[in-house]
Formats: structure tokens, C-alpha cells, sequence
């Protein structure tokens, strides 16, 4: 097993239950890198949400790059520039926005500066601000969007029981027009069809040369399945969802163990 490059997801991953990586991932991370190993992390979250976590990785050097929003925007960590991005056309911001209000559920997009707030249904304000704390958040009228309106993913926001519910009855058309990602109990997320951790290996493989074969990508939930199934090595957290345990080679420890710093020591150095 010849492994070039790790893909590491963050939340119930890289992170343990108190939302810290351990000293434990950090020094295998960065003994992995000290071989010539590229350790990217890829997760849901903006850059600017993620930047003290790669900073305690020693993952903000020339040459380092994140796959943030699931995978629809590669970028250099040290300056954040993008390297590729894949973003929601106007008329389909427009159209999630519309199922929204036929739902009753709060609605916001993220670009990567701003979590835009259009109107939300009476008496339902958004949660997201409980989540995202790295962008500010900005009103924003529905009925006068700029031409230029680029949205890097949309979130329904609210409490899981109701979200749930609410999720059953989207109609079928939506689930082939978008990729649909329960991300957390509250959280529900809208991405571009052509967007999943999955084909963000593909794009890193295409920019930094390295198969898709030689790739170890570790994670725990949903939005981490695509991801454990491209790569080469696909590694499931032991406290992971069983559709992703099923879909993995390799079962590790559990993310309050070092799960991501074992499988690093075992498989990947040398």
C-alpha cells in the first residue's frame, strides 16, 4: 500500500468529541508531510471557518491546499486563493429558495465571505447562525438578486425533528437537479449536482497529479461516504454510520481515540 495523499474529514473525524485535534493526529499529520505525504482536509465548512484547525495541523504552508464546501472549492491554505470552483447558478438559488418557503424552513447561502439571509417563514428564524460562526451574516432581498449572484451551497437550518419531517415530502426533482447532504441532526445541505467529497479526489488528482488509487480518504458520516468509496484506501471512524463502515476497507479508532492518527501511523508511513 503506497499512499500519496490523505483526505480527512473534520467534524466526528479529525475532531474529537470536544472539537479539538488531539496531539496525538497532530504529530502523525505532520509526520506524514515530513515524507512527502499531502494531507488535505476536506470538509463542508468554509476556508475561513477551518483556518486555526490547519494552522494546528502545520497545514498552512506553500503548496498545502483544503477541499472546503464538500468538495466544490479547492484552495491554497496559505493565501486562500481558489484553485477550482463549482458554484449554484441564480435561477437555482432562486428555486431552493422557493421549495423553502413551500417547506416553511429557513433558507441562507454561503459564498466565501457571506451567509446571505433572504427573508425566513414567520416565526422560523434560520439556525445556522448557531453553526457558523467564521462568516458574517448579511440580509438579502429575494426579489432583487444581482446578476452575478454566485453561491458556493445552501443550507435549511432548524430543529431536527421538524427538518426531518420536512425532508420527506421534497419532491424526487430536487434530489436529481441537486446533491441533498444531511451534514448534521439540523443541518441540511443543497450543493451542485456536480459536487461531492467524492469528485473533489478527482479534482485534487487532477491538480496535483496523483491517482485516485493512491489516496487514503477517512471519514464518518454521509457526506464522507462518496469520498471513502473513490479513494483507493477508504478508512471508517469506529464511532462512523454504518453505510460508511460498509463502504470502507478499513475500520479505526474512534475520533476521541486518535482514529485519524492511527490509521496514519499504520498505513500510510513508512
Amino acid at each position: 500500500m503506497s499512499i500519496k495523499l490523505v483526505a480527512i474529514d473534520l467534524d466526528g473525524t479529525l475532531l474529537n468529541s470536544n472539537h479539538d485535534v488531539s496531539e496525538e493526529n497532530k504529530a502523525a499529520i505532520r509526520k506524514a508531510k515530513a515524507q512527502g505525504v499531502k494531507v488535505v482536509l476536506v470538509t463542508g465548512r468554509p476556508l475561513k471557518a477551518m483556518l486555526h484547525i490547519l494552522e494546528d495541523c502545520g497545514l498552512t504552508e506553500a503548496g498545502d491546499i483544503a477541499l472546503t464546501y464538500n468538495g466544490g472549492l479547492v484552495q491554497w491554505t496559505q493565501t486562500g486563493e481558489s484553485i477550482r470552483q463549482i458554484t449554484f447558478p441564480k435561477e437555482d438559488a432562486l428555486d431552493i429558495y422557493k421549495l423553502s418557503q413551500e417547506l416553511a424552513l429557513p433558507c441562507n447561502f454561503i459564498d466565501l465571505d457571506v451567509v446571505h439571509a433572504p427573508p425566513y417563514p414567520k416565526g422560523k428564524p434560520s439556525m445556522y447562525p448557531e453553526v457558523m460562526h467564521a462568516l458574517p451574516f448579511e440580509p438579502i432581498d429575494m426579489t432583487n438578486l444581482p446578476e452575478e449572484f454566485p453561491v458556493n451551497k445552501i443550507v435549511y437550518c432548524w430543529h431536527q425533528e421538524e427538518l426531518d419531517a420536512k425532508i420527506k415530502e421534497i419532491p424526487d426533482i430536487y434530489r436529481e437537479r441537486y446533491n441533498l447532504i444531511k451534514s448534521r441532526p439540523q443541518l441540511l445541505e443543497f450543493m451542485p449536482k456536480s459536487i461531492d467529497k467524492g469528485k473533489g479526489l478527482d479534482l485534487l488528482s487532477e491538480i496535483l497529479g496523483i491517482d485516485v488509487a493512491d489516496m487514503m480518504a477517512i471519514g464518518d458520516q454521509e457526506n464522507d461516504l462518496a469520498m471513502v468509496l473513490r479513494a483507493g484506501t477508504g478508512v471508517a471512524m469506529a464511532n462512523a454510520i454504518p453505510l460508511v463502515k460498509d463502504a470502507a476497507q478499513i475500520i479505526t479508532k474512534t475520533n476521541d481515540e486518535h482514529g485519524v492518527g492511527y490509521a496514519i501511523e499504520k498505513y500510510v508511513l513508512n
